[in-house]
């Protein structure tokens, strides 16, 4: 750390570190990806687009086949396909998780936890190895503490610091907690070969808010 006479202080504790809301909420997990982007905007501009991110927003193979993949059910029962007009991170916050809450394949993503301006915490639990992935919607107030043997427990967060003059840096972070050994072993699997894509859905994302929020910094 530089001090005011511009020397190097070393007496600085670079221990002490504020905690995140993902480290209370999914604090043990054994699966993780992390990708990060510095931003030519202001930590509230960033905090802003990636809260306003629309997921139907990112394009990749990856995602695009997930999208697809999800209304192989309706296609072989030949039902129409109904792909949402959005899906807003700020949904989940803003409308408590919008969609049939008895249905969990309308909405099984729910909020888990946010900090104004500097993190927000959305998770889902599911059976996300099988052909067609089940998931089991578990609300906020459960999640921390859902236990029931079979499922895979989802975390993802947007952290924003402050990086410098007027940039920031912003990290996305996916993790997950399997509720028994046997859940781990199967998602392990599926892990070793969706990981890299699962890095693309991530960078797409910080790209997408990347993008919007330089365009917001700019016009203000």
């Amino acid at each position: 750390m530089v001090s005011d006479s511009g020397r190097y202080s070393m007496n600085a504790d670079l221990s002490v570190a504020e905690p995140l809301l993902l480290d209370a909420i999914l604090p043990d997990f054994r699966f993780s990806r992390l990708e990060c982007a510095v931003i030519a905007a202001a930590p509230d501009v960033v905090y802003g687009a990636a809260r306003d991110l629309d997921m139907l927003s990112i394009h990749s193979p990856l995602f695009d086949a997930v999208m697809w993949a999800r209304g192989v059910p309706d296609r072989m029962r030949r039902r129409p396909v109904v792909r949402p007009p959005s899906m807003r991170v700020s949904d989940l916050f803003d409308t408590g998780a919008a969609g049939d809450q008895g249905d969990p394949e309308a909405q099984p993503w729910v909020p888990l936890g946010e900090r104004a301006g500097r993190e927000i915490v959305f998770g889902a639990v599911g059976k996300v190895w099988k052909p067609t992935i089940e998931w089991r919607r578990v609300e906020p107030d459960d999640y921390a503490g859902f236990d029931e043997p079979g499922w895979a427990k989802m975390a993802a967060a947007f952290v924003v610091h402050p990086y410098g003059a007027r940039r920031s840096l912003l990290t996305y972070e996916a993790r997950t907690a399997c509720t028994d050994p046997d859940s781990t072993t199967r998602f392990g699997r599926y892990w070793t070969l969706v990981s890299p894509g699962v890095g693309i859905v991530l960078r797409g994302a910080l790209r997408s808010i990347e993008k919007a929020a330089e365009a917001g910094e700019r016009s203000t």
